[in-house]
């Protein structure tokens, strides 16, 4: 197999739109689409960001990374306003936003080939290539998805059950 192998470069494109857009998506939508407005702009403390910063921010990271760098479009992140809202905007109005967001991102990523991901960009003023893109994005994604899975069960106190096909014998049925 060689960089440019087409199916080397289906193979990562499907994984990326699988984790990202199959389950991270789906359960963080299920989750958050469980608690109040008030839950949503709910922070432990000052240095800790609310589940709706992290939405506003996963969006933000989505669309410049993925949708923006891939369409060359301009980038009109405002990266600090991700991390200073406190409210205004309604659990299903964060969830519709961010929505739309991986829509054209599924799009971008059903559309990329190997030339995309080899190919340079500059994004947040780093250099990097599409791959590396794809791959933060996915990265991030997770990371993110995980912290507001741990917010959602401290606040709901309860299990989301999202493995339970894990839970007598620790494997995949």
């Amino acid at each position: 197999m060689t960089a440019t192998d087409p199916n080397l470069t289906a193979l990562f494109l499907e994984f990326s739109r699988k984790y990202t857009f199959e389950r991270y998506w789906p359960r963080l939508r299920e989750c958050v689409e469980s608690l109040t407005d008030e839950q949503i702009w709910w922070r432990p403390n000052e240095a800790s960001n609310s589940i709706g910063n992290l939405i506003l921010h996963l969006n933000g990271n989505v669309r410049q990374w993925l949708v923006d760098s891939f369409n060359r479009d301009e980038d009109r992140r405002d990266r600090p306003a991700e991390f200073a809202a406190e409210g205004g905007l309604s659990t299903s109005a964060l969830l519709e936003w961010l929505g739309a967001t991986m829509q054209e991102a599924s799009e971008v990523l059903a559309r990329l080939t190997a030339a995309d991901l080899l190919a340079p960009y500059e994004i947040q003023g780093y250099h990097v290539h599409g791959l590396d893109a794809v791959y933060q994005v996915v990265e991030h994604f997770a990371l993110h998805y995980g912290q507001i899975v741990y917010i959602v069960k401290t606040l709901n106190g309860e299990d989301l059950g999202f493995n339970r096909e894990l839970n007598k014998t620790g494997r995949a049925g």
